[in-house]
């Protein structure tokens, strides 16, 4: 009878005892879960601001998408290909160079009018908001995308089928223009001084680029002044088997490309070390007159 009353009394126990606790245990995981849920989607929105406002500051700063509209830059560039832009290194003083693919602002009169979007309101909304954030290219901006020829302090001439000459030294542009294009032959220009601080630009398909040869009559005079330069562009990020950087042809490093620019540089730094010596010799000469004297 004890036996049974045990047997009893230890199974009231366990349903008591061990029962109980274990269904508040489960309710307290369940409430816990239901916490890390609730914590979860009150920090999305900030995860989602945080990286919004991350990717406005990398377009702003740091490297902005542009989508090329145009077959000005064929074959380097193809319609529709995104290129990277740096934006960054000019906020250091960095100024554009010979051979560089650079973006710009419309100097006045080289674009037409902005393309009407036909998407609906609802895809053209989206994508300035995407294009604002820097996560999509801008269908509104009036921005060009050329190479630079000459800068400012250069001379840059072109005539009949070329070659263009940059400071008397031709270039070899093989590797970058247009298969069958010839330098110049549809325009040929020059010789142009470019002024301080400005650029002369042209596109790779230069049969099928209004760059600043179309433009020389126009108040620019065909001229890209520096402060319009948006950045440059450093890779083809789009397509995926497009993928490539956009270095620099080797022509531009040629030796007596710079001799224009080079040619005062020495004269001046002799005459910065002989003002020093000169006053050291006066001196030497006066102080020895004093003395005899």
């Amino acid at each position: 009878m004890s036996d049974g009353g045990g047997g009893a009394g230890g199974g009231a126990e366990g349903t008591d005892g061990s029962g109980g606790g274990g269904g508040a245990d489960g309710a307290g995981a369940a409430g816990a879960r239901g916490k890390k849920q609730r914590s979860f989607w009150k920090e999305l929105p900030i995860l989602i601001l945080v990286a919004l406002v991350l990717a406005l500051i990398i377009k702003t700063f740091l490297v902005q998408a542009f989508s090329i509209p145009s077959n000005s830059m064929q074959n380097t560039l193809q319609v529709g290909d995104r290129v990277l832009v740096d934006k960054l290194t000019p906020w250091f003083g960095a100024e554009p160079e010979r051979g560089e693919v650079v973006v710009f602002h419309d100097p006045g009169g080289w674009l037409n009018e902005a393309p009407q979007s036909d998407s609906g309101p609802v895809l053209e909304g989206i994508q300035k908001g995407l294009s604002f954030i820097g996560l999509m290219p801008s269908a509104e901006e009036q921005d060009l995308i050329k190479r630079v020829i000459a800068v400012g302090g250069d001379t840059v001439e072109c005539k009949g089928a070329g070659p263009v000459k940059v400071n008397g030294k031709a270039l070899d542009e093989t590797s970058y223009i247009f298969p069958g294009n010839t330098p110049c032959e549809d325009n040929d220009f020059g010789p142009v001084k470019v002024p301080e601080g400005k650029l002369w630009v042209m596109g790779d398909h230069r049969q099928d680029s209004l760059d600043s040869r179309y433009h020389e009559k126009s108040p620019d005079k065909g001229f890209v002044d520096e402060d319009l330069v948006v950045g440059r562009a450093i890779a083809r990020a789009w397509p995926i088997d497009r993928w490539g950087t956009l270095p620099v042809p080797g022509t531009f490093d040629q030796p007596g490309l710079n001799a224009a620019a080079g040619g005062a540089a020495p004269a001046a730094l002799g005459l910065a070390g002989a003002v020093p010596l000169v006053l050291w010799r006066r001196r030497r000469l006066i102080r020895k007159a004093d003395l005899n004297g």
